[in-house]
């Protein structure tokens, strides 16, 4: 059942590494408060799938600035759990392993963080928002009210990333198997952290959450009872 917080307004701000359960935490909270969810993730995806329809990976592996060029073209929206990228819905097709596979190294691009943050910004401003990411409390918000930090181990979190797969492929038909998946997600962990600029880390006022055995459901209502605590108005 869904609970207000009354006057208190206030932005949060989960972050974590891949498949530690951002995304799904983040939305049923934001549902749970009647605040406005933002997935980050998706908007790198985003600018990711542009990359890879205009077949300019390797061209921005050597030169990233000509990224820049691609994201003078870009609008990028939500419409409850549905993504938009140029007015285009890309909800499936941002989840696609190869997207996977690219979105640590176009996301690590500064022009590419500096427009995205400029935007994740905007969306923050109307307050009363739920968004996730990898530098959400440290670099976009870091005056959120409300700062939590998701780990899990790596095989648990490869395991959450095949059974996503296998939902949208029963079959399991040229589907990566979990090994696969695991040492994927340990490299993408590495380049997160690894990265100039904004790198995965976590704020020294986040709420660390080890979601390793923990069911969706707990997660939520963790930080929930967390959002519940805080006393500041927002504006």
């Amino acid at each position: 059942m869904k609970q207000e917080i009354g006057n208190k307004r206030i932005i949060i701000a989960i972050d974590g590494p891949a498949a530690s359960g951002k995304s799904t935490t983040a939305r049923k909270v934001a549902q749970r408060l009647g605040y406005t969810y933002i997935d980050t993730g998706a908007m790198y995806r985003s600018v990711t799938l542009k990359v890879l329809q205009q077949g300019l990976l390797e061209d921005v592996r050597r030169s990233p600035e000509n990224v820049s060029d691609i994201l003078k073209d870009i609008a990028i929206s939500f419409d409850g759990d549905r993504v938009f990228l140029n007015d285009s819905d890309v909800t499936a097709e941002i989840r696609d392993n190869k997207v996977s596979r690219a979105v640590s190294f176009i996301s690590s691009l500064k022009p590419v963080r500096d427009r995205l943050r400029e935007m994740q910004q905007d969306l923050g401003r109307q307050c009363c928002v739920v968004m996730d990411g990898r530098d959400i409390g440290t670099v976009v918000f870091p005056d959120a009210e409300l700062k939590i930090f998701l780990v899990a181990d790596s095989r648990e979190r490869a395991k959450r990333r095949y059974a996503e797969l296998i939902a949208k492929s029963p079959d399991g038909a040229g589907l990566p198997d979990i090994d696969v998946l695991e040492d994927e997600i340990k490299k993408r962990d590495r380049e997160d952290a690894e990265r100039e600029h904004a790198p995965l880390k976590k704020h020294v006022d986040a709420h660390e959450i080890d979601t390793s055995d923990l069911s969706i459901e707990r997660q939520v209502d963790i930080v929930y009872n967390l959002a519940l605590s805080i006393q500041q108005d927002c504006p």
